[in-house]
C-alpha cells in the first residue's frame, strides 16, 4: 500500500513539473527575448507551457514583474508574525505545531521575514 501510495505521488508530481511560463519581450533595440523569468518594468506576454507541449493562453502584462513565490511566502510571514495571534512551531519534527512563538522568538522570526520580503519582493519605483 506505501508503495503505490508512493507512485501515485511521483506520478502526480511528474505531470506538474513539466510545466513552465514563459515570457516574451522586446528589449529598446526591438530585439525579441525568451526567459523563464519576466522582464523587469517591461511589457511582455506570458504563455503557460505543459509537459505534453501545449500552450496556455497568453497575458499580456506591463509593469513590475509577477510576484516570486519566495516573495508571497515571505509576505505571509510577516503578516502572521506582525499579527496578535500566537504563534506556533514545530519543535519535535512531525509536522505538527507543538510550541508557541515566544516574544523573542517571534521577533528574530519577524526579522527574517522582513529580510525575506526585502530580498525577494521587487521595490516600488526601484
Amino acid at each position: 500500500m506505501r508503495l503505490k501510495t508512493g507512485l501515485l505521488g511521483l506520478c502526480l508530481l511528474a505531470g506538474t513539473a513539466g510545466a513552465a511560463d514563459l515570457y516574451k519581450w522586446k528589449d529598446a533595440n526591438g530585439v525579441t527575448h525568451y526567459s523563464e523569468s519576466p522582464p523587469a518594468g517591461q511589457k511582455f506576454e506570458a504563455r503557460r507551457i505543459d509537459s505534453r507541449g501545449g500552450v496556455g493562453l497568453a497575458q499580456e502584462e506591463t509593469g513590475a514583474a509577477k510576484e516570486s513565490p519566495q516573495c508571497t511566502q515571505a509576505r505571509q510571514n510577516l503578516k502572521a508574525l506582525s499579527d496578535s495571534r500566537p504563534v506556533m512551531q514545530d519543535t519535535d519534527g512531525d509536522g505538527k505545531p507543538d510550541a508557541k512563538l515566544d516574544e523573542s522568538q517571534r521577533e528574530a522570526q519577524r526579522n527574517l521575514a522582513d529580510a525575506g520580503v526585502k530580498a525577494y519582493c521587487p521595490q516600488a519605483g526601484g
